[in-house]
């Protein structure tokens, strides 16, 4: 052994720690090698441990050379790796042991597939330049990777691959930067995900993938940014999913910069610092309260399937073009915005929203579809405005008692008992469909006042046909 592994080796059944250096060396610096070999005898019993102490690998500064594989190990000891320097990614996988630290190191790449942890893994402050494998790990005492630093040029691999990854504690994040995207399919947080102030890039690609992931507690990627799509299809945050002051670039145009369709939370803060670039799709998700500010909604927002239980942040004109942000046309949106103001006591509001989605449907018909929507519109409002047809029937009676005053028309059999003429009921006589006064029949109109009269009688009987197929909604999809 060397000076350092024979430093290394006395101080193991104690705890005691070895400083061979107070930052990572950056080269093979003859006074701080330790063979990776070593670590791995001793963290698999190859020493004697000393009664009334606590046995441990605790070494800060060392340039460590060899693979330090402890793959399928039963490891009954801490290892703490301070300011070291590793030469080769070291192996994990399959592993038993009780805590990992291998904080502030540089290395190559980090395997810890299968690993089962009784207590914490740590990363934090590291620099790996490579993948991080931690597939099916169970990490019962947390997984920390505050300041750490993920990198991979590859596109074809993950910078942190760890699908079905199960953390007791939580994921702690901050600060920390990935690059080359994190794959979390499948895993769950039981102690909650904390990403405050990290950066996840892999631009025109997935930024983090959080397929059907599970997290209780919280979501937190406050002040986050993030370069390439953030997946959360079907995930399920049992708590507050939260991108306050965050920063959502999908990176390349045409892509999602949040794909969180078919998801349940509990709580979504959609705040962050800057408009969205990129789309957000949010349907069929299903979340009780959703906090948003308009001015930093994408130009292209996905809703369809979406329920809710309460918003906040935006106003009745603002909700509107969120809901018609989607460059497809779906009648679902519409109804559950419409649905939310009624449950909340605002019925005018809902009837907006429902004549919106009218609207919104007219301009995709074909011209006669769309002809006839909107005389519904100008006449009744589609059903949701009915006052619009006494308007204009006001407006008829007012126009044709004038007309006829000034010429009134001729009676149809002189001499013959029939009823005084009044220009005003003559008018109501002609815009009623039926024959109610019987002026209509006992006076004809002469010269153009005919053509006034043909005209009220055509108005009345389509301001009537359209009454009853607005207020019936007999036309109006459900």
């Amino acid at each position: 052994m060397s000076d350092a592994e024979r430093r290394l080796w006395a101080a193991f059944p104690t705890g005691t720690r070895v400083v061979l250096g107070d930052d990572p060396p950056a080269g093979p610096d003859p006074s701080r090698i330790i063979r990776a070999e070593v670590i791995s005898q001793l963290l698999l019993g190859a020493h004697e441990p000393r009664l009334g102490y606590v046995p441990a690998v605790r070494l800060s500064g060392a340039y460590i050379i060899g693979t330090l594989d402890l793959s399928g190990g039963m490891i009954e000891y801490e290892l703490l790796l301070t300011n070291c320097r590793l030469s080769e990614a070291p192996d994990f996988s399959n592993a038993q042991t009780r805590q990992l630290r291998l904080s502030d190191c540089r290395m190559p790449g980090f395997d810890g597939g299968g690993l089962r942890a009784d207590g914490y893994l740590s990363l934090s402050g590291s620099v790996i330049e490579g993948p991080v494998h931690l597939p099916r790990a169970q990490l019962l005492g947390g997984f920390r990777m505050n300041g750490t630093r993920i990198t991979v040029d590859d596109p074809s691999r993950w910078a942190l691959f760890a699908g079905s990854l199960v953390v007791e504690v939580g994921l702690f994040g901050r600060e920390c930067e990935i690059t080359g995207g994190a794959r979390l399919v499948g895993a769950r947080m039981n102690g909650g995900l904390y990403l405050e102030d990290a950066v996840l890039r892999n631009p025109g690609r997935l930024a983090l993938d959080g397929q059907n992931m599970v997290v209780e507690d919280i979501a937190e990627f406050s002040r986050a940014t993030t370069i390439g799509t953030v997946r959360l299809r079907s995930a399920r945050i049992n708590g507050t999913l939260s991108f306050s002051l965050s920063r959502l670039d999908a990176g390349a145009p045409d892509r999602m910069a949040l794909h969180a369709s078919h998801m349940q939370a509990d709580e979504l803060l959609l705040m962050p610092a800057e408009k969205i670039r990129g789309r957000v799709a949010l349907s069929y998700s299903r979340i009780a309260l959703i906090m948003d500010l308009p001015e930093y909604w994408p130009d292209e927002l996905w809703l369809n399937g979406l329920t809710y239980e309460t918003l906040r942040g935006a106003d009745f004109k603002d909700r509107l073009s969120w809901i018609s942000r989607d460059k497809e046309f779906y009648l679902q949106p519409y109804e559950q915005l419409a649905a939310w103001y009624h449950g909340i006591g605002h019925d005018d509001l809902a009837r907006k929203v429902q004549l919106a989605k009218m609207r919104a449907r007219r301009r995709r018909l074909h011209w006669i579809g769309r002809g006839w929507n909107l005389l519904l519109d100008w006449t009744v409002g589609y059903g949701y405005r009915p006052w619009l047809a006494f308007m204009w029937f006001g407006v008829l009676v007012a126009v044709g008692t004038v007309v006829f005053s000034a010429n009134p028309p001729k009676s149809i059999k002189p001499g013959e008992e029939q009823p005084d003429f009044h220009a005003l009921v003559y008018t109501l006589d002609l815009l009623i469909p039926i024959d109610t006064f019987g002026q209509q029949q006992a006076y004809d109109p002469q010269g153009w006042s005919r053509w006034v009269a043909y005209a009220l009688i055509a108005a009345g009987w389509i301001l009537a046909t359209a009454l009853i197929a607005g207020v019936t909604r007999v036309l109006r999809p459900n």
